[in-house]
């Protein structure tokens, strides 16, 4: 079984919880075997920025942040943060619709908490290929130049954490 909460803890954008639930269970669902319990976070910039610090050292805003808080009996227990800040940054930047590029990130995230990465080439394609899958299933296409491989201030972006690195602070 994976069930899904989502905890808005920001104010800039309008999103569809429901939406976002189901694209992390679409992942999971097919990325998979075992049970999940995912809680996506929807903050600000200055909250993960504050995140980004202090698990990787980062000093910047990121758009996605995925923690793995435990991952043993066949169930996965994870988080995603996520910028809605720099999700309508990014769409004003690129011209298209900021939850868009707010699923974007979810799945990009969702993904991550699957096993996938991006840190070479070969990896970076492979997810690609996997986040306009999902997307297209909700009649959504990655954006036009969200391809790019770096996000926020060209630092690049979708962090993986560790497990038992916690959670929110």
């Amino acid at each position: 079984m994976i069930t899904v909460d989502v905890v808005n803890e920001q104010s800039a954008l309008a999103v569809d919880d429901d939406q976002i639930r189901r694209v992390i269970e679409a992942v999971f669902a097919e990325q998979r075997d075992g049970g999940a319990a995912i809680c996506v976070v929807l903050v600000d910039d200055a909250t993960i920025h504050q995140l980004n610090r202090q698990f990787l050292d980062h000093d910047w805003p990121t758009d996605v942040l995925s923690f793995v808080l435990d991952n043993s009996a066949g169930e996965l227990d994870g988080e995603l943060v996520v910028s809605t800040e720099t999700a309508i940054a990014q769409a004003t930047a690129y011209g298209h619709d900021a939850n868009a590029e707010l699923l974007l990130y979810v799945v990009h995230g969702a993904l991550h908490l699957v096993g996938f990465d991006d840190c070479d080439d070969g990896q970076r394609a492979q997810m690609r290929e996997r986040e306009s899958y999902y997307l297209s299933q909700f009649g959504l296409e990655i954006p036009s130049g969200a391809q790019r491989d770096v996000v926020t201030d060209g630092r690049g972006a979708g962090s993986r954490i560790s497990p038992d690195s916690g959670a929110l602070p």
